[in-house]
């Protein structure tokens, strides 16, 4: 919704005309705030399944856990490079990459490197499809240390402190870093890693803790009241000293990392009716990746009609669900086949297994990881 908002105000459609002004950034502008909960959510169950897959983080295969994260990340990633170089050479509007931007080897060799964030903050931004992949150079970059860091130090004080030490730097990475680099204060890594870094404490946490039923459900109350607050309110939080000193991300990382706890001890089954969103949620890295090839595609389809003002709640909607069923056929027939496929030519047979916990706190169902 983010995404289709920013391309209705390029072309000047006046569509929040009548929407209160306190609905329209937390209808439309909280994609930034999504980000923050996936990146929460991510350290969590990467955290958590390492602990099951290993026993602890001191004994982690560094080898086999980066076999695993390619295995799961790279042939999407790489299908999608591809179909975007062939764009940009076709000469599709939505996909060319400017040469101000350095062109495409620039983009290129910084989406395989994961610095898509810091080319962007020096040069501007890149098309939509390219420019979604900056939260991944973060997390990617956060995954490249995270083994090596869990070999070294293990779940001890060590690493305990240099989770605290992301999570405290985390609101200076959004603000004071920044020297008001605009691109920079939403992308850098240091302004996004405090949220993977509670998501990985949390899991530590609930790891070694199993809460009681009353606690968790003031968790989750609580978790639930941040969350709707901080989503709720998004235009009103940024005016505040919270919004101005970079703390209301990681405080919406801390709601999310709450409602996670409650969800993973009381193994929370969300009901049938939210099964379409839940089905996003499996498939949210197809649907990350490939949704801007849906909104480009349904937008000049919405211009090229005229650009009927009645439309654009059907095109919130088609983009949704068009984009939600992408991401699953996506997921499907293609990501999850090549996951199975490279896991198999390992040298270990069982790589990627994971072994049961008793301890109710990680029983998660993860596609992504």
């Amino acid at each position: 919704m983010n995404h289709v908002n920013i391309r209705l105000l390029i072309a000047k459609v006046p569509y929040t005309a009548k929407i209160p002004a306190l609905l329209v950034p937390s209808l439309v502008w909280n994609g930034q705030f999504g980000v923050q909960i996936f990146f929460a959510v991510s350290g969590f169950l990467i955290t958590s399944t390492t602990l099951r897959r290993w026993g602890s983080l001191s004994s982690v295969n560094v080898r086999d856990f980066y076999r695993l994260r390619f295995a799961r990340i790279a042939p999407l990633f790489l299908l999608v490079l591809l179909v975007l170089s062939v764009l940009h050479a076709a000469q599709f509007k939505d996909f060319i990459v400017k040469p101000k931007t350095g062109g495409l080897g620039r983009a290129l060799l910084a989406a395989l490197t994961f610095h898509i964030n810091v080319l962007e903050a020096n040069r501007g931004y890149l098309p939509g499809s390219w420019d979604v992949m900056w939260s991944l150079s973060v997390e990617e970059m956060f995954y490249l240390f995270f083994p090596v860091v869990s070999r070294l130090f293990g779940s001890g004080k060590l690493f305990i402190a240099l989770l605290l030490s992301l999570i405290f730097l985390g609101p200076f990475g959004r603000t004071v870093f920044t020297h008001g680099n605009e691109i920079w204060s939403e992308k850098s890594y240091l302004g996004s890693m405090d949220a993977i870094a509670l998501g990985c404490l949390t899991a530590l946490i609930a790891f070694r803790t199993c809460f009681s039923l009353p606690v968790l459900r003031i968790l989750a109350a609580s978790g639930i009241a941040i969350l709707t607050f901080v989503l709720g309110v998004s235009n009103r939080v940024y005016s505040t000293v919270i919004g101005r000193s970079g703390l209301e991300m990681t405080i919406l990382a801390v709601g999310t990392c709450m409602v996670i706890v409650a969800a993973a001890q009381t193994q929370w089954k969300s009901p049938r009716i939210l099964g379409p969103l839940l089905s996003l949620g499996r498939n949210s890295y197809e649907v990350y990746l490939l949704h801007m090839f849906v909104v480009f595609t349904l937008f000049n389809l919405f211009v090229n009609m005229g650009k009927p003002m009645a439309a654009v709640p059907a095109l919130f909607l088609m983009v949704t669900l068009f984009s939600g069923a992408f991401g699953a056929v996506a997921a499907l027939f293609y990501s999850e086949p090549m996951n199975r496929l490279l896991r198999k030519r390992s040298s270990q047979s069982d790589l990627g297994s994971v072994v049961e916990d008793r301890r109710p706190v990680l029983r998660a169902t993860n596609s992504s990881v």
